[in-house]
């Protein structure tokens, strides 16, 4: 039996300083599936398992000021809380995560959290 497959494309723009200038994504599914969307930052990490260690790719455009950059942080703290969450049912850490993605949002400044 085939398995399905989909991609996730991601094309990054780069300035004479090789500095990410624009960044677009499309993906096969999803409510914008084939049509190119623009961001200002990704974070991708995948877990290796021969080196039990993360590969991550972390690239932000130059036009991504500092509070976009803060509220970026805080969403993915807050997801990653909920992920962790699901994937070990550990309540205690997840929870610990989320108090500290709320200290997080204190110190940045962040409202309608």
């Amino acid at each position: 039996m085939d398995q399905r497959k989909n991609k996730i494309v991601l094309e990054i723009s780069l300035d004479e300083q090789d500095i990410p200038s624009s960044i677009h994504w499309t993906a096969d599914e999803g409510p914008e599936a084939g049509n190119s969307q623009e961001a200002r930052a990704f974070l991708l990490s995948l877990y290796d398992a021969p080196s039990g260690d993360t590969l991550k790719i972390d690239l932000w455009t130059k036009d991504m000021q500092v509070h976009e950059m803060n509220r970026m942080m805080y969403f993915t703290l807050r997801s990653l809380a909920d992920t962790y969450l699901r994937a070990t049912a550990n309540k205690e850490l997840s929870t610990d995560l989320r108090r500290f993605t709320d200290y997080f949002a204190e110190k940045c400044q962040l409202k309608n959290n």
